[in-house]
């Protein structure tokens, strides 16, 4: 099987599926340059719980968690098969560095997972299962969760964390439309890529502390949560590429990170 890495996505506005712009276009050409997987083991931000849980559904159902948006969005589906026996095996994992995992027999994809798919793989093919975050617990927790998948890339899974490289929504009502980045916003997401492409993991994992304006960027940690899955999934010393690049609406990043 051909190994692979993990990736971190910034999945934007729910709508992502309906869009245009540097981010679908990234997206559209990264499921080609990342190749096929055996299957995918997502992380969203869109699924927290208070201990890890992983998604066995046979036939995940297509998740609209979210309302007022536009009527066609609601009519699309992301019909992948799933992945029970990887939500088996990651559980296995899990188990066998101490976390205490549950196998939830019926989750679905949230759009924190399938908007991001529905352009890298729109064949909709690809085996999926879903792994909760547990904002609650930080960053080092996750780091340590992406350590526990690790072995997943050597068996041709595409440990796939989708987030926001920045997400601050009271900011984005202001904001929307503007095709301006904000300093403020340009700042952290510098330092973010730097940080990440050094491999100045303690830097990161404090990133609350660390990082200039944090808070602003991130009010509530969960959208930032999964990057430390495919940070500690990618293992120590391991190369970071700054996949993508771009701001939509002056403050929402929508930054990509691929760890090998």
């Amino acid at each position: 099987m051909t190994r692979q890495p993990s990736i971190f996505v910034s999945h934007g506005s729910p709508t992502l599926p309906l869009e245009r712009g540097p981010a679908v276009d990234f997206l559209r050409g990264l499921g080609g340059a990342l190749g096929r997987p055996e299957a995918i083991l997502m992380v969203s931000a869109h699924w927290d719980t208070g201990r890890p849980a992983v998604s066995a559904a046979k036939k995940p159902e297509t998740i609209h968690d979210f309302y007022g948006f536009p009527p066609p969005l609601y009519q699309l589906r992301y019909p992948a098969p799933g992945a029970p026996e990887l939500a088996n095996r990651v559980s296995a994992l899990l188990e066998a560095m101490g976390l205490r995992p549950d196998i939830d027999p019926q989750r679905g994809l949230d759009h924190g997972a399938w908007t991001s798919l529905y352009h890298m793989y729109p064949e909709a093919d690809i085996p999926v299962a879903q792994l909760s975050i547990q904002s609650h617990l930080g960053p080092a927790h996750h780091v340590r969760l992406g350590e526990a998948l690790r072995p997943l890339r050597d068996e041709g899974v595409l440990i796939m964390a989708s987030g926001g490289a920045t997400h601050n929504l009271s900011e984005l009502s202001y904001q929307r439309g503007n095709p301006v980045p904000q300093p403020w916003v340009v700042e952290f997401n510098d330092w973010l890529a730097d940080a990440v492409l050094a491999g100045r993991r303690d830097d990161l994992i404090a990133y609350r502390e660390k990082a200039p304006n944090a808070v602003r960027n991130h009010p509530t940690d969960e959208h930032l949560i999964p990057l430390f899955v495919a940070l500690g999934a990618g293992g120590p010393g391991a190369a970071a590429q700054r996949l993508h690049s771009s701001i939509s609406s002056g403050v929402i990043s929508m930054d990509a990170f691929r760890f090998d």
